[in-house]
C-alpha cells in the first residue's frame, strides 16, 4: 500500500454521465422500509409516482439502480493511491442538496480526492463528488471518508478532529426505525451487490456471525426518519446530513436516533437498542429548513 498525497490531490477529476428513473427512486424508498408500516400508512409521496418525491439521500445511489445505463465507477484505484481494497471501510458520509432532486433525470459527477490524512496505522481518503444538472447548475456535493488500514505512516497531517459532542441534556425527540429481515436484500438492489450484505458464509468470513445491513442503508434510514418524524414528510427541508459509521446494524434490527434541536442544525446520535444502544452512526449532524 503506497500513497502520494501530492500525486493524489493534484489528479484532475473523474468525469462521467449519470442516469436515474422514477423506478430508481421508488426501488430506493421502498428499501428503506417506505409504506411497510400500517400506523403511518402507505407514504405515497415516497411510494408512488404520482407527486412522487425524492429523499435527498437517494443521492449516494443515483446512477447505479436496475434501471440506469451507467454507473459510477466505485473503485478507489485513483492516481497517487494503491491500496488494498479488502482493507477499506466506509468510515464516513457527508451530503449537501443545493435543490431539490428530480424523480427521474441525468447529471454530470465530478469527482476528485479532496484531502488524504495520515492516521499513522491507517490512511483517510475523502473523496468528494459533485452532481451538475443539464442547466448546468449543482444537484448536491457530496464527501466519502474511506479508513484504509495499513495505508498511513506515509508523513502527512492527521487532519482535523471532529468538532461534535453530545448536548447535556436528554434528546429533543428519540425515532425509532425497524428493519426487516430482507432489508439488506432489498436495498442491495440500488447498486451495492457486496455479497457481505446477502451471504451468511462470507458474512461470517468477515468476522460476522450473518450478511449487515449496508452503511448507506442505515444512513437513509436516518434521513426517512428525521423527514417523516420532524419535517412533515417534506424532504426538501432536509439539505444536509454528515454521519461517522460507527457500528453495524443487522437487517431486523431497529435503527434509534436521538435528536437535539439547535435552531436549523440537528445534532444525531443513531443506535440499535436491541444491543444495549450500541453505536451505529455516531459525530452527526443535519441541517433543515423552516
Amino acid at each position: 500500500m503506497t500513497i502520494d498525497r501530492a500525486k493524489a490531490l493534484g489528479a484532475p477529476p473523474a468525469v462521467q454521465e449519470i442516469t436515474w428513473t422514477t423506478r430508481d427512486v421508488l426501488l430506493y424508498h421502498l428499501s428503506l422500509g417506505a409504506g411497510a408500516d400500517a400506523a403511518t400508512g402507505p407514504e405515497l409521496g415516497l411510494t408512488y409516482e404520482r407527486g412522487l418525491t425524492v429523499l435527498p439521500t437517494f443521492a449516494m445511489v443515483a446512477g447505479t439502480g436496475i434501471s440506469s445505463g451507467t454507473h459510477p465507477d466505485p473503485s478507489f484505484e485513483l492516481p497517487g493511491i494503491e491500496i488494498d481494497l479488502r482493507r477499506i471501510l466506509h468510515a464516513g458520509q457527508e451530503l449537501r442538496i443545493h435543490r431539490p432532486l428530480p424523480a427521474a433525470g441525468t447529471a454530470t459527477l465530478s469527482s476528485h480526492v479532496a484531502e488524504v490524512w495520515d492516521k499513522g496505522k491507517a490512511a483517510v481518503i475523502v473523496r468528494e463528488s459533485t452532481a451538475t444538472g443539464p442547466d448546468d447548475e449543482p444537484l448536491w456535493t457530496s464527501r466519502t471518508q474511506i479508513w484504509a488500514r495499513g495505508a498511513g505512516g506515509f508523513g502527512g497531517e492527521p487532519g482535523p478532529r471532529p468538532e461534535w459532542n453530545a448536548p447535556g441534556r436528554a434528546p429533543d425527540t428519540v425515532l425509532d426505525t425497524p428493519t426487516s429481515p430482507q432489508q439488506a436484500l432489498l436495498y442491495r438492489l440500488n447498486g451495492d451487490l457486496n455479497p457481505l450484505h446477502a451471504d451468511p458464509q462470507f458474512a461470517k468470513a468477515a468476522g460476522f456471525d450473518r450478511p449487515v445491513l449496508h452503511g448507506l442503508a442505515s444512513y437513509g434510514l436516518v434521513a426517512k426518519a428525521l423527514v417523516r418524524g420532524l419535517l412533515d414528510g417534506d424532504a426538501s427541508r432536509l439539505t444536509d446530513l454528515s454521519v461517522r459509521f460507527a457500528g453495524v446494524l443487522f437487517p431486523g434490527e431497529t435503527v434509534r436516533t436521538s435528536v437535539w434541536r439547535e435552531d436549523d442544525r440537528l445534532l444525531l446520535a443513531a443506535t440499535c437498542p436491541e444491543r444495549d444502544d450500541a453505536p451505529v452512526l455516531t459525530h452527526a449532524t443535519a441541517r433543515i429548513t423552516a
